[in-house]
């Protein structure tokens, strides 16, 4: 009864007696391993630091995004302006060598761009005026001869005061006029816009143009040297680019005016110079939609002549375009802009599909200008002798080739070689 009873030893009781000290008290405890998380650990002192950063760059990135998204048209309005400057920049120079200040020589050059273009602007719109209000005159005459072809063909007895009875009741007219009324504001809107975009461009050509030097000096004084050499090596190559394809364009005009003026001047449809300038400027210094621009001009005017003429306009405009786009655009800009016809078709493709009407317009200088750029840091070979370079084959390497051995080989067959009848 006095006796102790042994207690039989437990994980815990062996744990302590193996971490025990032999002196009888507790060691201090060991530190976690490497990768546990101890009851009392901190959160290291840099990752603060690194959401905060984090965090900043999210709303830096944030920021920027939505200030390029605001700032999209001012810079598109910037970057035609660039190639207007680069291309009226020969012209400019030319008359700041000859003693004129570079400012008034850029007044200058504006003022003969504008006053071209309000003459040719004012002649074409009274024209279009006087030709408008003869189609309204004439309207009913045209009615009356369409009527009379289809009660004749298809045996029908049409008037042209029920025509124009049921035109004035019809649902649609109603709806045109209405949508038409609410539409007036958007339009006024669209050409507001338009002028002021146009005054943008006119005002940051013009000082692109006019201190074109004090800009180049400005960026090449944040270079070293090497790199100066190269930016204003850049910028005459953009310059020069840029005017052969303005040069190029103006030919293009050249060609399709004396065309279609000799079409026109052969339809006695009236306003054929006017009209043939119209077609040339417009179908080439508009892009996407210059074209049908032009050529819808041409068909109204000839179509107050006799409405078979429109239809012969309408077949010359779409067969010359295509011809204009697959032979002499290709050609022209190859030679006058120095690359080749595929690169120059590809890139106005690529640049209507990331900017549109500015990006067709604006492609093939900007590539020109970066072919030529990048082309003084390609290494260059000799190229070989062999006469696959040129387009020739050795004879009886072609699949056809094989393939007329193989059946001349059979057994049974002749050898055409072997002179025997």
């Amino acid at each position: 009864m006095g006796e102790t009873c042994p207690v039989a030893p437990n994980d815990e009781t062996d744990q302590v007696t193996q971490h025990a000290s032999p002196f009888g008290t507790t060691p201090p405890n060991r530190p976690p391993a490497a990768g546990a998380a101890g009851p009392n650990a901190r959160m290291p002192r840099w990752l603060p630091r690194a959401m905060v950063l984090a965090l900043a760059l999210i709303a830096v990135f944030q920021l920027g995004s939505w200030a390029f998204h605001q700032l999209t048209g001012l810079l598109i309005n910037i970057l035609i302006a660039f190639f207007l400057a680069l291309a009226i920049e020969p012209a400019v120079s030319w008359m700041a060598s000859r003693g004129l200040r570079r400012g008034l020589a850029t007044a200058v050059v504006f003022l003969g761009v504008m006053i071209a273009a309000a003459g040719f602007v004012t002649l074409l719109g009274s024209m279009l005026a006087g030709q408008i209000i003869k189609i309204v005159e004439d309207f009913p005459q045209y009615l009356d001869s369409v009527i009379n072809w289809v009660n004749a063909h298809f045996n029908t007895d049409l008037k042209r005061v029920d025509v124009q009875e049921g035109l004035l009741r019809s649902d649609w007219l109603r709806n045109y006029v209405q949508n038409s009324a609410t539409g007036v504001l958007d339009v006024s809107a669209q050409v507001l816009g338009g002028l002021f975009q146009l005054l943008t461009v006119t005002l940051f050509s013009f000082y692109f143009a006019a201190d074109g030097p004090r800009l180049r000096r400005a960026l090449c004084s944040v270079l070293p040297p090497a790199r100066q050499a190269e930016v204003l090596r850049a910028w005459e190559i953009a310059v020069n680019k840029t005017g052969g394809y303005i040069y190029s364009r103006g030919l293009m005009a050249l060609i399709s005016g004396a065309a279609h003026y000799i079409l026109l001047q052969t339809l006695n449809v009236p306003y054929a110079p006017v009209l043939a300038v119209w077609v040339g400027l417009v179908s080439q210094f508009i892009p996407t939609i210059g074209t049908y621009l032009a050529g819808a001009l041409p068909m109204l005017i000839a179509f107050t002549v006799d409405p078979w003429y429109a239809l012969w306009v309408l077949i010359f405009v779409v067969v010359y375009q295509q011809f204009e786009n697959y032979v002499l655009q290709p050609k022209l800009t190859s030679k006058t802009v120095d690359i080749h016809p595929a690169v120059a078709f590809g890139s106005v493709i690529a640049g209507t599909a990331l900017l549109g009407a500015v990006g067709a317009l604006i492609a093939i200088p900007a590539i020109a200008t970066l072919q030529a750029f990048l082309g003084a840091y390609v290494k260059r070979y000799d190229v070989t002798d062999d006469p696959r370079v040129h387009g020739h084959r050795n004879r009886g390497e072609g699949p056809l080739a094989r393939m007329w051995a193989l059946w001349v080989r059979r057994p049974g067959a002749k050898d055409p070689d072997d002179g025997s009848s």
